[in-house]
């Protein structure tokens, strides 16, 4: 390792790296390509930063002066870009290097300068960054490394054809790092792309995900959802505690209701401006507030130091969505909580998320008032306080009180003072579900068959199931996977219920809609392949949708398209309304005023009342008075 980065990170507290700064370091990947897996809070921003320490210094310690820029990080939000900055900025502050950061809501001339003057590293998001180059103020030409930070995000988020612009735009000899808490095939396709021969780093075991983390699914009454959130707030007292919500209205709900109740909280969204989302993250860190209410893109990349606990108000889209909430706690070996708040409603979706992350919960309900009161008795029971010795400032008003009332009215006195500065625990309804959820029986011996018709025909899971039921005479619990090809479905159903089910779709085996159903020899070949969860699937969707070209393609078909008609005539556009000079237009014009007059509006002021009184001195007008005419005969009307 280079001297001068091992001195930052004993100055910094680091007796051993961690697997992923280890794996990242390994000498025989200090020139390759990396496509990292590693959750979040695994020290993953200062192994890359060591990763590509060799590539920017080689053999020297320091840098020469800052021209062009060596390196680029790309990370998919504000705070997570600066984020990185910072801990990039102690891990090389020995060697002399610059820094310069291109982030959306900052000024963009502030940027222009920093890069104007040079810097070494520059840390950026995708669309400001796609900006600079664009712009011209960001010279890539010396460009050895490019660090994407969080990738899976960021495709998530819709920046792929940035990304796609920007790496583009790269050298083509240089480094490239991807850094990613799951792998979906979007980001294989990627590094396909824009890495050459790229080494798969994988830190940690699929099964021991946020191993330091303790999940916990609480069931709630469907109109308990907030004041079960207030209860677990109260019940584990965190120094700091980040609220998940899926809407900027639930975090606007959620703040003012936490606020009224008494607790410092902070809210982070997409309307707030870069200065307020600064200061409310600084209040999370001096101990300002103690709670931040926020949704998924606004708190990525949140690096709250003492961070406990984390609350789902709302159930994630997707289990990467709850690996990388839960990522927020349980950072470089300290433990945390994820609490799950889950309406009756929500269960099995919970049930299916907590399954596709690889995440065991435990399944209890919210606490309860009660619970939460003795919890406090606890703290108070256990605060360090009373063993401390009483000091010779304290020992006359201690007396005082001791003259003037009992023990117990103090000790009742205190009780009510302590209570005082906490909020209220809320009573909450029986939420009627179970604990752990049951698992299914075993299925036993099956029976395969295939259907005819598949995605090409509009086939899927939701309608088949029913239609089966119906025609078979059976229940859901007989059928067990069903999988949906091209051409073709195929589907499970118990062996002790096939007999029955063949005998009610009848000896032709034809269901609705004509399709024909063949019994199966042996299961299919996707017969033991996973269902793909609803993140893949629209992850697949957008993969097969035709890619728009980069800005570069573009430029270069319009050139080619401009030197293969160079010298040739340009084609005469013919013009799709009047005929051509050549042809009889007037004719065809006449026609057109015609019809144009047929069809044109008649005011009743075109037609007059009573066409058979003439108007004085106007013989042969069939013309109405004008407004002038009508006032003066109006007046002399009035006169006697």
């Amino acid at each position: 390792m280079i001297k001068p980065l091992n001195d930052a990170l004993e100055q910094r507290g680091y007796k051993a790296l961690t697997p992923v700064q280890e794996a990242v370091t390994n000498p025989d990947l200090e020139t390759a390509d990396l496509l990292v897996s590693a959750q979040t809070g695994s020290g993953k921003t200062v192994g890359f930063g060591l990763a590509i320490a060799p590539t920017l210094l080689g053999d020297a310690e320091k840098f020469e002066r800052a021209n062009k820029p060596l390196a680029l990080i790309i990370a998919p939000t504000r705070e997570l870009a600066l984020q990185v900055k910072r801990e990039l900025a102690w891990l090389y502050a020995k060697t002399g290097v610059a820094m310069a950061s291109c982030v959306g809501g900052m000024d963009m001339r502030e940027e222009r300068r920093a890069l104007g003057n040079g810097a070494h590293i520059v840390v950026a998001t995708p669309g400001r960054l796609r900006d600079h180059i664009m712009r011209g103020s960001l010279n890539m030409n010396n460009l050895r490394a490019v660090v994407l930070d969080e990738a899976d995000e960021m495709l998530d988020l819709g920046f792929r054809e940035d990304l796609e612009f920007i790496l583009g735009e790269a050298p083509k000899d240089r480094r490239t790092l991807m850094f990613s808490a799951t792998v979906p095939r979007s980001i294989a396709a990627l590094a396909k792309s824009y890495q050459k021969d790229a080494v798969r780093v994988v830190t940690k075991a699929e099964e021991a995900q946020h191993a330091d983390i303790e999940y916990r699914a609480m069931n709630v009454a469907p109109r308990d959802g907030e004041n079960a959130i207030i209860n677990v707030l109260r019940f584990y007292e965190a120094p700091n505690a980040l609220v998940f919500c899926n809407t900027r209205d639930m975090v606007n709900r959620l703040t003012t209701r936490l606020s009224n109740r008494g607790f410092s909280v902070v809210a982070l969204s997409g309307e707030l401006s870069q200065n307020e989302r600064t200061h409310a993250l600084q209040a999370m860190r001096d101990g300002r507030a103690r709670v931040c209410v926020a949704t998924d893109v606004a708190a990525r990349g949140i690096d709250l130091p003492s961070l406990d606990l984390v609350v789902h108000a709302d159930i994630p889209q997707s289990h990467e969505t709850l690996l990388h909430r839960s990522g927020r706690t349980g950072r470089a070996g300290r433990k945390g909580v994820s609490a799950l708040i889950v309406p009756s409603k929500v269960r099995r979706k919970t049930e299916r998320i907590l399954q596709g992350a690889k995440v065991k919960a435990e399944w209890c309900e919210a606490p309860s008032a009660n619970a939460v009161s003795q919890r406090d008795e606890e703290r108070l029971m256990t605060d360090p306080t009373w063993e401390q010795e009483i000091t010779s400032a304290e020992i006359l008003a201690t007396q005082k009180l001791l003259e003037l009332h009992s023990p117990e009215k103090i000790a009742a006195a205190y009780l009510r003072l302590y209570k005082s500065g906490q909020s209220a625990p809320e009573e909450l309804s029986a939420s009627g579900a179970g604990g752990e959820p049951r698992p299914r029986a075993a299925f036993g011996p099956t029976v395969w068959f295939a259907l005819t018709g598949g995605r090409e025909a509009g086939a899927e899971p939701r309608r088949l199931l029913p239609m089966l039921c119906k025609a078979g005479d059976i229940t859901k619990d007989d059928i067990g996977a069903i999988r949906v090809q091209k051409n073709v479905s195929f589907i499970e159903i118990r062996k002790a219920s096939a007999a029955k089910f063949l005998k009610a779709i009848g000896p032709n085996l034809k269901v609705e809609n004509n399709a024909t159903l063949t019994q199966l020899e042996k299961p299919p070949a996707v017969a033991n392949t996973p269902r793909p969860s609803f993140s893949e699937r629209q992850r697949n969707r957008k993969d097969k949708e035709p890619k728009r070209k980069s800005s570069k393609q573009q430029a270069a078909d319009y050139t080619d398209r401009t030197e293969r008609n160079k010298g040739k005539k340009p084609k005469r556009q013919k013009s799709k309304g009047i005929p051509h000079s050549n042809e009889n237009w007037a004719d065809e014009l006449k026609r057109l005023e015609g019809a144009v007059a047929e069809f044109k509006p008649k005011r009743k002021s075109d037609t007059p009342k009573h066409p058979e009184k003439k108007l004085k001195g106007k013989t042969g007008s069939s013309k109405s008075p004008s407004a002038t005419k009508r006032g003066k005969d109006f007046s002399k009307r009035k006169k006697p």
